[in-house]
């Protein structure tokens, strides 16, 4: 079959080779692969690997083998969902805990916008407990997290302050149905309008040093990611000093590494898609192709939302 192969040796890293089929295992299903976005962080990891493999996490198409033991959905059926790697390719395995059928009404290049970012961002929140009628900062807001994140948050009643310096942004997030969003370019003009009861932070470094100093009492900052590559170093007493104030941190991999059911989150998105309440913040279709430009669109941040690559 032909996959996304990293290729440190050359110019494009990343390139389209020919690769042996995976073999499912007993409890895996062969899935054909229509279409899968890319993240951030695997992108960079893509870009900087000294080995070759093919990358992505993100998949949506059809069962072409269902799994041995019958845990997974039929052959023919359409489905989406993450793996830990070899998403970028005609054919992927997965275990039914990794997938949820894609209803109708939803297309395969928003199935595939949806797994990973869609996740982090309602895992995220949901770590934060009630969200009616408080107060959510979420920092890197013209990202796929960030765009899911301040839907979902929203959608709960929340009122949705977003940090970002794309000017598109505050059109954006009302075609998505955010309500009245607040936009700042930055953390330390977020920090100048008071304090907040939920902040969902992917920069790190300085963000994150700074979200932990403008928690309010018995606020939650939940920590998914570090688009900046840098540490946070902050003053402990900014955060201690605040009652109740707590960090958690969270990453999918571990969800992986668990073997946690993750189907019915998926299948919760989905449904949200299918009725419209929610919305795939697609920015771009590209053919597979032109896997390399994707991924230099997406590094230099000139990516609103996700983009989508079609396999063909």
């Amino acid at each position: 079959m032909r996959a996304v192969r990293t290729d440190p040796a050359t110019a494009p890293q990343l390139r389209i080779s020919e690769v042996p089929r995976p073999e499912p295992a007993p409890h895996q299903a062969l899935v054909k692969v229509e279409a899968f976005s890319l993240n951030a962080g695997e992108t960079r990891t893509a870009r900087q690997a000294a080995d070759a493999y093919v990358p992505g996490w993100d998949f949506a198409g059809v069962v072409e083998e269902p799994a041995a033991d019958g845990g997974t959905p039929p052959k023919g059926t359409r489905v989406f969902g993450f793996v830990p790697y070899g998403a970028w390719a005609e054919y992927v395995v997965a275990g039914p805990e990794m997938m949820a059928p894609i209803p109708d009404e939803v297309s395969a290049a928003e199935a595939a916008a949806m797994p990973v970012a869609g996740a982090t961002a309602l895992l995220s929140l949901e770590m934060a407990g009630t969200l009616l009628g408080r107060r959510v900062l979420v920092t890197g807001a013209a990202g796929g997290v960030g765009r899911y994140a301040c839907q979902l948050a929203s959608l709960a009643g929340a009122e949705v302050v977003a940090i970002s310096r794309r000017p598109a942004l505050a059109g954006h997030l009302r075609e998505d149905g955010v309500r009245e969003p607040v936009i700042f370019p930055t953390i330390d003009a977020a920090k100048e309008a008071g304090r907040y009861d939920v902040i969902l932070d992917g920069v790190g470094g300085h963000t994150l040093a700074t979200a932990l100093t403008i928690l309010a009492p018995n606020g939650v900052c939940v920590t998914f990611g570090n688009g900046s590559g840098e540490p946070a170093g902050f003053d402990a007493g900014d955060f201690y000093h605040t009652p109740g104030a707590r960090l958690e941190g969270l990453w999918l991999g571990n969800l992986i590494v668990t073997g946690a059911d993750c189907a019915p989150m998926l299948a919760r998105l989905a449904a949200m898609v299918a009725d419209k309440r929610l919305h795939a913040p697609i920015d771009a279709v590209l053919p597979w192709t032109r896997v390399d430009e994707a991924a230099t669109l997406l590094h230099e941040q000139s990516v609103n939302g996700k983009i989508v690559l079609t396999v063909g």
